[in-house]
């Protein structure tokens, strides 16, 4: 086995596909990171707005998170019913094209890209948030970190569904056992001391409200909690990646996912107004996280301590691979539809759509790079593309309840237009609320995708009408080709180019631009070379064309030449034969002239449908 495939794991068969699907358990860490480690962030962007109230800022968190979870209920609802219509995978973008049209499909796509892009920026800038919280000295190497994780998760992913799934369980379960402990033991305490728990490690003292609670404020902290709930569409458009019953352990993923998400959001927000704990400014020193301090005063500074800290960074950081997951299976359901380019249909050696993994890379690089690696610097572009996505989504499905008809059908039509209603609703106050702290860059880039998905739609339609053919094949006009053969040197290259000529034309033109003034020296050398032998056997000699070039460019008059050819010969096919040397290793190649390469360009550039250009190969 090579280090290539020891590295990222050795080749598999299409017929190997079905032993990659995968059950609730790996279900879990694949398709249920981002929503489970959204209770991390979640809450932390809701209380980072509540500083400038202090401690009465906290007694706002519970109600809030109740209104969240109460969201969640009815979008997990909801969700349930789109694994059920849609067993072979129900995301957004597929359920809003076929109910609501096209139109309303693009929206749905472009929120949702963006919306998997930010959640792999944000859960890795996060984790590394929780990581600096614990060891502060690594503060300036944030960007540094964000970075390196995400070349490790896209290591892992490389893998496959059901490695990567493998390799994300000891963490995953470890952040659900420590968190729930957590809760558990925290509960305990606060029930046992009257609701006023005295903590172990006491978190920061809050300072005194500086301001009082306002409709708009509400708004914004009801706004960046939502971002809890990102991640929840993951299992409805990845179904067909689990095992038979696929829906059945679909919906088993997903109600542990929701029921785990559930307990989280409640208990943080209790825990933290019976402990007292408020966000800190994550961009000033001794930031810690909700998180971080919710452990301390629950179980002390301890090996438990760093422990939790520690499954929460490790799951903060692989909850990008939700994305992962989702995001390629998206491209290529949009791809599917000729609105982004085919490659990223092509599956890879480990039956990954791998284009699809490079471009979420390239992108979430990019994301992480322009903010920082600074988890509050991404959330305000956060939760729209999702909202967007959870409401095109519920209400094609309303859509799709009333086309299928039977009984039932008005009970599906209500769950999902209650989910639609109440995400379309959130995504106004998101989009309101956020709208000047950077949501507004969403907003536009959302267009803007729809604007370049339907260029690539139009194109590809283009490409269709244009090389269709409705007729068997044309027998006229079968001629030979013009052959045209550059002519630098007599070697073996020219030899072996001049001969495959000869092999398919009669016609033959072997062109030698004089940037040296060495027509004479080309002559003779032609005349003993070529002329003479293929006389002497009675064969046609090919025409030498000598092409003047005082300035001493080469590419130009040759590709001018075969242009004018095309304009004489308007009944004939040119076929240019371009002879170039292959180099053994890729370091040897700037060692030789690469007019060839330029040639074959400017060729496919500036030719027409009568003009071939033919690879005559020399392997060194």
């Amino acid at each position: 086995m090579s280090f290539f495939d020891l590295l990222t794991g050795k080749p598999l068969a299409t017929s190997e596909e079905r032993a990659e699907h995968i059950g609730p358990i790996a279900g879990i860490p694949v398709f249920g990171l981002d929503a489970l480690s959204s209770a991390a962030y979640g809450p932390e962007a809701a209380l980072t707005l509540l500083i400038p109230l202090g401690f009465l800022g906290i007694q706002h968190i519970v109600p809030i998170s109740l209104a969240i979870i109460v969201l969640l209920a009815i979008v997990y609802v909801s969700y349930l019913q789109t694994i059920e219509a849609y067993p072979h995978g129900g995301g957004s973008y597929t359920v809003a094209s076929e109910n609501l049209g096209e139109n309303a499909g693009l929206f749905a796509a472009a929120a949702l890209m963006i919306d998997y892009i930010l959640n792999a920026a944000v859960g890795i800038s996060a984790g590394v948030g929780a990581l600096v919280s614990a060891f502060p000295v690594l503060q300036p190497h944030t960007l540094a970190l964000c970075l390196a994780i995400l070349a490790l998760l896209t290591l892992i992913n490389v893998r496959g569904v059901k490695d990567t799934g493998s390799a994300f369980l000891i963490p995953t379960y470890l952040f659900v056992g420590t968190l729930l402990l957590v809760i558990i033991v925290g509960a305990i305490r606060a029930f046992a001391a009257g609701g006023h728990p005295a903590p172990i490690v006491a978190p920061p003292r809050l300072p005194v409200s500086a301001s009082m609670l306002t409709i708009w404020l509400l708004a914004k902290v009801f706004a960046s909690g939502c971002t809890a709930m990102t991640g929840v569409e993951a299992v409805s458009n990845g179904v067909n990646a689990f095992r038979e019953p696929t829906q059945k352990n679909a919906k088993r993923t997903l109600t542990i996912i929701i029921l785990l998400l559930m307990i989280f959001l409640a208990g943080i927000a209790l825990l933290c107004r019976a402990y007292g704990i408020g966000a800190t400014d994550p961009g000033a020193a001794g930031y810690q996280s909700v998180l971080s301090q919710l452990v301390s005063a629950v179980m002390g500074r301890g090996w438990f301590y760093y422990l939790t800290i520690a499954s929460i960074l490790a799951v903060l950081a692989l909850s990008a691979n939700t994305s992962y997951a989702d995001f390629p299976r998206l491209t290529r359901s949009i791809a599917l539809r000729d609105y982004l380019p085919h490659v990223f249909m092509i599956r890879g050696r480990r039956l990954l759509y791998s284009h699809g993994v490079v471009a979420l890379v390239g992108f979430t690089g990019l994301l992480l790079i322009v903010f920082g690696g600074v988890t509050d610097r991404l959330i305000p572009l956060f939760a729209i593309g999702a909202f967007l996505a959870f409401t095109l989504s519920q209400a094609g499905m309303v859509i799709h309840w009333k086309r299928q008809g039977g009984p039932g059908s008005l009970r599906r039509m209500i769950i999902n237009g209650v989910g639609a209603f109440a995400t379309g609703v959130t995504l106004i106050v998101v989009l309101v609320a956020k709208f000047t702290e950077g949501a507004w860059i969403t907003a536009i880039l959302i267009p803007l995708l729809i604007f370049i998905m339907s260029g690539v739609k139009r194109h590809y339609s283009r490409v269709s009408r244009e090389i269709a053919i409705d007729c068997p094949m044309r027998i006229e006009n079968l001629t030979q080709p013009l052959v045209i053969v550059p002519l630098d040197s007599w070697n073996r290259i020219t030899e072996k180019g001049l001969r495959f000529a000869l092999k398919i034309s009669d016609h033959v033109q072997a062109v030698h631009v004089d940037a040296e003034e060495c027509c004479d020296e080309v002559k003779q050398m032609w005349q003993q070379n070529v002329a003479m032998p293929l006389q002497a056997s009675g064969k046609t000699v090919p025409e030498l064309v000598l092409l003047p070039s005082p300035y001493r460019f080469v590419i130009g008059p040759l590709v001018d030449y075969v242009l004018q050819l095309e304009r004489d010969f308007p009944a004939r096919q040119i076929a240019v034969l371009v002879p170039e040397l292959v180099v053994k290793h890729w370091w040897q190649a700037p060692l030789h002239n690469q007019r060839a390469q330029l040639l074959k360009i400017l060729l496919l550039v500036r030719g027409n449908q009568r003009t071939i250009v033919i690879n005559i190969p020399w392997y060194l």
